[in-house]
């Protein structure tokens, strides 16, 4: 593992390193499931070569595949039904030291349901999740990562969504030392919808990076890629990398992709690529956009010429940001941890 390759050119590769190349713990966690009201959701484990594991993505860079080597048994969360409240899915003794950790989310056809999954306290892994949604499906699943600033977190998430069938897929992450993770998603039947959504606020000495792809393989598909930051100490690093690719088959496929990071300390750096492949003219719609920057001095000015101090003022415009897709989390467990962690973080107002 190098700094010299291209997956990891904007890495801290040194830390990174230390976790995977170390002999990784991949016996199995205890999981349990709550706020299940039916018995239509269901946890067990199966051998990773078992065939329905590996249906929505393998390896591409050495972390995953370390993972996916070391953990000989992978948790299979099964979803048959519709749930009516939120499903949170608790790992725990991810604090036992370098890990392997592999999940596959299934969601049979036409079940409806929304997940959590939250990460906690120091955290060394690395994390393979895979999700597959039946046709006619609709998924909601919230990750939301609040790490110790010595943690190190790298890994996958794999989606593979069916005919007429959508997924929401939420990455959040409050704080960790070193938060690597990369959502990509294969739309490869008609009709099927993707929704991945980002919010990161990494602190004193805090690493958030996210390499998100989205492969349009089939007619009628629709993405949406929404990742938004705000880095709030001089020594905080973002790193986001968009690919969206619209093959051949893609015929009536729209998409659109889009990081905005708002930098609130000088010294501070987000570095955002966002990438679009088009291989048929045949499309309703393709964009992408990214934009790094500071505030925005008319807003403050509009804000504190009704009276509100300028450290206020500046706090306003960081959590209107933010709530572009903070009022998009379908996990409300989660959408709760986010506002009151935003107000503990930003309660002090913001100087420039």
């Amino acid at each position: 593992m190098s700094a010299r390759d291209l997956v990891w050119r904007f890495s801290p590769v040194e830390k990174i390193s230390r976790i995977v190349e170390s002999e990784l713990n991949g016996s199995r966690l205890d999981a349990s499931l709550s706020g299940v009201t039916t018995a239509s959701a269901s946890l067990d484990w199966i051998p990773n070569s078992d065939p329905r594991v590996g249906r929505a993505g393998l390896p591409e860079d050495r972390a995953v595949a370390a993972a996916w080597e070391s953990a000989p048994d992978v948790l299979l969360v099964t979803i048959s039904g519709e749930q009516s409240s939120e499903i949170v899915l608790t790992l725990s003794g991810l604090d036992r030291g370098p890990s392997a950790v592999h999940t596959l989310i299934a969601v049979a056809p036409h079940a409806v349901a929304t997940l959590s999954v939250r990460y906690s306290g120091k955290i060394e892994a690395c994390d393979v999740v895979e999700i597959v949604v039946g046709e006619g499906a609709r998924c909601d699943v919230t990750f939301c990562v609040e790490e110790t600033n010595d943690s190190v977190h790298v890994g996958a998430h794999f989606a593979q969504v069916g005919r007429d069938a959508s997924l929401t897929h939420s990455l959040v992450v409050l704080s960790g030392g070193v938060v690597r993770l990369n959502p990509s998603a294969q739309l490869d039947c008609a009709g099927g919808s993707v929704q991945l959504l980002g919010l990161y606020t990494p602190g004193d000495h805090e690493h958030v990076e996210h390499h998100v792809y989205v492969n349009h393989d089939a007619p009628y598909t629709h993405s949406n890629v929404l990742f938004k930051g705000a880095l709030r100490s001089s020594s905080s690093r973002a790193v986001w990398i968009g690919d969206v690719l619209i093959g051949e088959k893609a015929a009536g496929t729209d998409s659109y992709e889009q990081n905005r990071n708002l930098i609130l300390r000088d010294g501070a750096r987000a570095d955002s690529i966002p990438n679009l492949e088009i291989e048929t003219g045949d499309i309703v719609g393709a964009g992408h956009a990214s934009a790094t920057g500071k505030f925005d001095e008319e807003q403050l000015f509009y804000l504190q010429s009704r009276g509100i101090a300028e450290p206020e003022a500046r706090m306003l415009v960081v959590r209107g940001f933010l709530n572009e897709v903070a009022q998009k989390l379908g996990a409300p467990s989660i959408a709760a941890l986010v506002d009151s962690t935003l107000d503990r973080q930003f309660s002090e107002g913001i100087s420039e």
